[in-house]
C-alpha cells in the first residue's frame, strides 16, 4: 500500500467518520452473539452438572455447524455493497434476496443431517452417559432454529453492505433479551429443563429472523425488488460464498490443530489454552468491528468506480487496526492479574497462563492488521485469494505447532506457534493489499 496518495486531514477524518459510524454498532452486535450461550449456561447451570455438560456439547455442535456458513453474511455484504456504491439499491436488495434464499436452502440441509445424527455426534464429541441425553436433547430442538440463524446471517449481511450496521444491534439486543427471559421461563416456569432452553433459543432466532425479514422485505417493496427466489442468482451467492467457506474451514481447522496441541501437553496446559482462547476470542470481536466496516466501505467504494478512495480509506483502516490492536495489547497486560484469578483459582493454571497470554497482548496489533485486511479483501471480493492465502498459512502452521511438543515446548511456545501464524497471514493479506489487484471496480466483480 505504499502507493497510496498521502490523505488530508479532511480526508482522514472523513474516513473515521465511516469507519465509527459502522464499526461500533458492529461491535455491539457481535458481542451479543455469545451472549446467547453464556445466558443458557447460567440458566441450565442451576439444573445440574450433567445438563450444563450436556449443554456445553451441543453448544459447540451447533456454533460449528452456524459458524462455518458465516460466509453468508460476508459475501452479502460485499455483493450489495457494491450495488450501493453503483446506485442501484434496488439490485442490491435483489443480490441481498438471493443471499437469504441460499440461507434457506442450507438451513433446510443442516436440520437435515443433524436431527438423525444427533446421537452420533454427541458421541463422537465425547459426551458422558449422564450428559448426552441432554446434549441430544438440546440439539435436536435446537437445531429446528439452524434456518433462522442463518437467515438472521445473511440479512445481518444485507444490512451492513447496505451500510447499516445500527439495526443488526437493536436485533441482536433484542434477541438477548428475548432469550434470557424465553429461557427461565420455559426451563423453570413450565418445568421443561434443557428443552425449555433449547426451544427458548429456537424461538428468540425465530423472532430475530423475522424482524430482520420484516426491514429486509420494506426496504424491498419501497424499491421495487423482487422478492422470488431467482435460481441463477442463489447459484451465483454459492459461488461467491464457496471460496470463503473454504477460508473458514481452515481457520477453524488451525484453532482445532491448536487445541489438539494443547491437549497433548497436559491437563493444566489445556485448561490454560482454553482461558486464552476465550479471551483471544473476545479480542477479536473488537477487530473484527473494523474488518465489517472495511468491508461495507470497500465494497461501496469499488461499487461507485472510486479505486483511489477504497486504497486509501483501505489504508486509514490499517492504521486503526494497529492502533486498537496496541490498545487491547495494553488492556490484556494490565488487567492480567484482575480478570485470570476470575477463570480459575489454581495456581498452577495461573503460572502456565501468565507468560501465553503476554504472547497473546504482543501479537494484537498484527492481528489488527490482519482483521482489518481480511476485512478489506473481503469487501472487494476477492474470495479466492483469501481461500489460498489461508490454506498456505494451515500448511505452515501445522507442522510448526506439532513440532511444539516435540521439542518439548510448553503452552507459550504454542502461542508463539500461534503468532507465527499470524504473521504469515499478515504477511499474505499485505502482499495483496499492496499489489492493488483487488481493485476492480464497478456493480459486479
Amino acid at each position: 500500500m505504499t502507493q497510496t496518495p498521502t490523505t488530508s486531514k479532511a480526508d482522514r477524518r472523513q474516513y473515521d467518520r465511516e469507519i465509527l459510524a459502522l464499526a461500533v454498532p458492529a461491535f455491539g452486535a457481535l458481542v451479543a452473539e455469545p451472549l446467547f450461550v453464556m445466558a443458557d449456561s447460567a440458566i441450565v447451570g442451576h439444573l445440574g452438572t450433567p445438563q450444563l455438560a450436556g449443554l456445553g456439547i451441543a453448544a459447540a455442535l451447533l456454533t460449528t455447524a452456524v459458524s462455518v456458513f458465516v460466509f453468508l453474511a460476508y459475501a452479502t455484504t460485499a455483493a450489495v455493497a457494491r450495488r450501493v456504491g453503483a446506485g442501484d439499491i434496488r439490485a442490491a436488495i435483489r443480490q441481498g434476496m438471493d443471499g437469504i434464499w441460499l440461507a434457506l436452502l442450507l438451513g433446510a440441509v443442516v436440520i437435515a443431517v443433524i436431527l438423525p445424527a444427533a446421537p452420533w455426534l454427541v458421541e463422537l464429541f465425547g459426551a458422558s452417559d449422564t450428559a448426552a441425553p441432554y446434549a441430544t436433547t438440546y440439539l435436536r430442538i435446537s437445531a429446528i432454529g439452524i434456518p433462522a440463524m442463518l437467515v438472521v446471517l445473511a440479512a445481518t449481511g444485507v444490512l451492513r453492505g447496505l451500510q447499516d450496521t445500527r439495526t443488526p444491534l437493536y436485533v441482536a439486543v433484542g434477541g438477548f433479551a428475548a432469550n434470557a427471559a424465553l429461557n427461565a421461563g420455559l426451563v423453570y416456569g413450565a418445568g421443561l429443563g434443557i428443552a425449555g432452553s433449547a426451544w427458548g433459543t429456537v424461538i428468540a432466532q425465530v423472532g430475530m429472523a423475522a424482524a430482520y425479514l420484516l426491514v429486509v422485505v420494506r426496504g424491498a417493496r419501497r424499491h421495487g425488488a423482487s422478492l422470488r427466489p431467482d435460481a441463477a442468482g442463489i447459484r451465483a451467492c454459492a459461488q461467491a460464498g464457496a471460496p470463503l467457506l473454504i477460508r473458514t474451514l481452515s481457520l477453524r481447522a488451525i484453532l482445532m490443530v491448536a487445541t489438539a496441541v494443547a491437549a497433548r501437553l497436559g491437563d493444566i496446559d489445556i485448561a490454560a489454552h482454553q482461558i486464552i482462547l476465550s479471551l483471544w476470542n473476545l479480542l477479536a470481536f473488537a477487530l473484527d468491528a473494523i474488518a465489517i466496516a472495511g468491508q461495507a466501505i470497500i465494497g461501496r467504494y469499488l461499487g461507485c468506480g472510486d479505486a483511489a478512495g477504497a486504497r486509501q480509506a483501505c489504508r486509514r483502516m490499517v492504521q486503526w487496526g494497529i492502533v486498537s490492536g496496541l490498545v487491547l495489547g495494553a488492556l490484556v497486560v494490565l488487567s492480567r492479574p484482575l480478570f485470570v484469578p476470575l477463570f480459575t483459582p489454581d495456581p498452577t493454571v495461573q503460572d502456565t497462563l501468565f507468560p501465553a497470554l503476554l504472547v497473546v497482548a504482543v501479537s494484537q496489533p498484527i492481528a489488527g492488521i490482519v482483521f482489518v485486511l481480511d476485512g478489506v479483501l473481503m469487501g472487494a471480493g476477492d474470495g479466492a485469494y483469501l481461500a489460498g492465502a489461508m490454506l498456505v498459512t494451515l500448511a505452515f502452521f501445522t507442522p510448526v505447532a506439532l513440532l511444539v511438543p516435540a521439542f518439548g515446548g510448553g503452552l507459550t511456545a504454542l502461542w508463539w506457534a500461534m503468532t507465527l501464524m499470524m504473521t504469515v497471514r499478515m504477511a499474505t493479506l499485505w502482499l495483496r493489499a499492496r499489489s492493488g489487484r483487488w481493485l476492480v471496480t464497478g456493480a459486479t466483480r
